[in-house]
Order: structure tokens, then sequence, then C-alpha cells
């Protein structure tokens, strides 16, 4: 296909414009994933890079213009296997186009004496980030537990996933189903915690001890 009367990026916009139906302008407001996004552009920026047009490409690659066009502008989420054909069309190997998922990777930071919400809804519990589930679909939530008086110690809980608890400060003993544990500073404990679970005893006060929770939500039918 040629589109005379146009510059390099223009004729780019008239090709994604061909394959969505729509006003070729229209595609610089269109929403999308951030990572989905990330990769699109890095895809445009190698295909550029070598010249190509989105139409040369996606003939290259064995996708339709539709498809390419979307992939571009990050309304979509590529597969692995389109993305390899992506890799081989371009000459590029698979890690370059992922790169931009390495690049967004999850960061919380909690500064200190600031509220926040999570497990800080709970007395003595203050959380330290809260990581949203990853492409493993796993979710993390560390806290920082305080607890000053026997009234501040939780009642016995259980979910799903696991947990690991590091002693700081203080004494208690930990209740793991029927187990218990004597926990001093520098103990740690590391369990499933679908099985009731939490302090039994506050020996030594105040207690403060790290709790990282990690779990994988139930996928929805």
């Amino acid at each position: 296909m040629t589109i005379s009367g146009l510059d390099f990026g223009e004729r780019d916009m008239a090709d994604a414009a061909l394959a969505l139906n729509q006003d070729p302008h229209a595609l610089r407001g269109a929403a999308g994933n951030q990572l989905e996004m990330a990769i699109g552009r890095e895809v445009r920026a190698c295909r550029r890079k070598h010249g190509m047009t989105i139409i040369e490409l996606a003939r290259a690659a064995g996708l339709s213009l539709g498809m390419m066009s979307k992939i571009e502008n990050g309304i979509i989420s590529a597969s692995l296997t389109t993305l390899h054909q992506l890799s081989r069309a371009l000459a590029v190997p698979l890690s370059v186009l992922l790169k931009p998922s390495e690049e967004l990777r999850d960061a919380k930071f909690v500064k200190a004496g600031l509220p926040t919400e999570r497990c800080g809804t709970r007395a003595g519990h203050r959380p330290l980030g809260y990581v949203v589930p990853d492409a493993a679909g796993v979710s993390v939530e560390p806290c920082l537990v305080t607890l000053a008086d026997d009234a501040d110690r939780p009642a016995l809980r259980q979910h799903a996933g696991m947990e690991f608890i590091y002693m700081l400060e203080g004494g208690m003993v930990w209740r793991h189903g029927m187990a218990l544990y004597r926990m001093a500073p520098g103990d740690s404990l590391f369990f499933d915690a679908a099985s009731p679970h939490g302090p039994d005893q506050l020996l030594t006060l105040p207690v403060r001890f790290l709790s990282v929770v990690s779990w994988r939500p139930a996928r929805k039918v």
C-alpha cells in the first residue's frame, strides 16, 4: 500500500487508522494499560529503527494490520507467541520487547509516621507496603505489628496463603493450629496461613514483630 504526500510519522498514523477504521488523530488519546502501552512503544521504536511501516511489520510477523495497530497503541496485550513473532520480524531478541515489563515493576515506599491503609486498619498493625498481584497472580502484604498491652492481642485468624513473622522486640507465644512457639527477638516462623494462628500469650511487652503475608487471590469463574 502506498500513501503519498505524507511523511513517515503521518504515514504510520494513516496505516493504523485504516486498521481501526477511525480518525488517525484519535489514536493519540487511546487508553491502555501502562505495561501494554510501554511494550507497544518499544515495538514501534524498533520498527521505525528498521525503517519499516506498520503494514510491512504486520506482514513480516504474520499478523493482521488491525492486530499490529492495537499492539503498538497499547489497546491489547500481546501474547508471548505474538511477541516472539514480532521479535523475529524485527530481528531483535525477545528480551528487547519485554524490557519495559522490567522497568515497570511495582514499588511502594512508606514514610515513617504517615497513616496508611490495608493491615493498618487493625489496632497495632502498620503496613509497610502492598504489592498487587504480579504476572503470577501473587499478592504480598508486609506489616509491622506492635502489641503494647494484652488488650491489643488480636483474635486467632486464618486466611489463604503463607505468612512469615520475625520477632523484633518483647516475647510471646505464637499459636499455629495446635502447635505453640515461644518467640523472642531474632526468632522467625514461616507457616501456612490456612490454619488458625496468632499470638496466644504476650510474655514481655511491648511485642513488636514483622509479618509478611503472601497469597494468590482466587480466580473468578
